[in-house]
């Protein structure tokens, strides 16, 4: 019976595997820092996001920081996207309803509730606000609202186009949740976010169709977004790209032309 022999390690193999242990280890003390810089924010407040505090809450030396995340700016991002990833979860459970208009208002309510539920986080995406730039989880909630607000243009009901509706419902939400936060808790209403989702649900889509009938009020924007939408989803129609381009500019001045 022959032993069996293990083979000799070459240096260059245990560099290799130190390598790979260094790799393993790094989503870990990635995952360390950001939950310590969560902690903080949620003790705290943006203010207590500092680096130097998030190394010594983390228990990593300053510099760590910076070499896994090259600044401030991207340790937030990630910090933002730890808060918002079970909402964006939650979110993206809405997007198979079958009431593409309630869905919308189930979008609000989970919006509402989120903000007010984790204001340090949600102030952290929509509160800090610089030109030009929204952070990755606010750019995915905005990219849901856009997909949500395309089903209610697919189902015949929306009074304006896409984008100006996307836009108009994220104002108006970020809007109500950072008055809300203002106030203090005792005195916050619930009704205002009631009334504020019903005046924007209202202002942007038209009242259910009866049975195998058209949306009552059927208006040019709306049959100019549910065509367009159509154009979207069916790429064989007999148009060079220029042309189709030129379609969908015009359907959305359509849209959004005042009556």
């Amino acid at each position: 019976m022959t032993r069996e022999t293990t083979p000799e390690r070459t240096p260059q193999a245990e560099q290799a595997e130190q390598v790979e242990r260094a790799a393993q280890a790094e989503p870990t003390l990635r995952q360390k820092i950001v939950l310590a810089a969560a902690e903080l924010l949620e003790d705290g407040g943006l203010e207590a996001v500092s680096t130097r505090a998030v190394a010594a809450r983390a228990g990593v030396p300053t510099p760590s920081i910076f070499r896994i995340f090259g600044d401030k700016d991207g340790l937030l991002e990630e910090v933002a996207e730890h808060g918002f990833r079970r909402y964006l979860a939650v979110k993206a459970e809405l997007l198979s309803g079958d009431d593409s208009v309630q869905v919308l208002r189930d979008a609000w309510d989970l919006h509402i509730r989120f903000g007010l539920e984790h204001p340090a986080y949600y102030a952290l995406v929509y509160g800090q606000v610089r030109p030009g730039h929204l952070p990755q989880a606010g750019r995915r909630a905005a990219a849901d609202l856009h997909h949500m607000i395309t089903q209610v243009a697919a189902a015949g009901r929306l009074r304006m186009s896409v984008e100006r509706a996307t836009e108009v419902m994220h104002s108006a939400g970020v809007g109500t949740i950072l008055t809300l936060v203002s106030h203090p808790e005792a005195e916050r209403d619930p009704r205002t976010s009631d009334a504020a989702r019903e005046m924007v649900i209202n202002a942007l889509t038209l009242p259910p169709a009866a049975d195998g009938d058209e949306p009552p009020g059927g208006t040019l924007a709306s049959s100019a977004m549910a065509l367009l939408v159509a154009l979207g989803q069916d790429d064989t129609a007999p148009l060079s790209p220029a042309e189709r381009a030129l379609l969908l500019e015009w359907l959305n001045r359509l849209a959004d032309a005042t009556d």
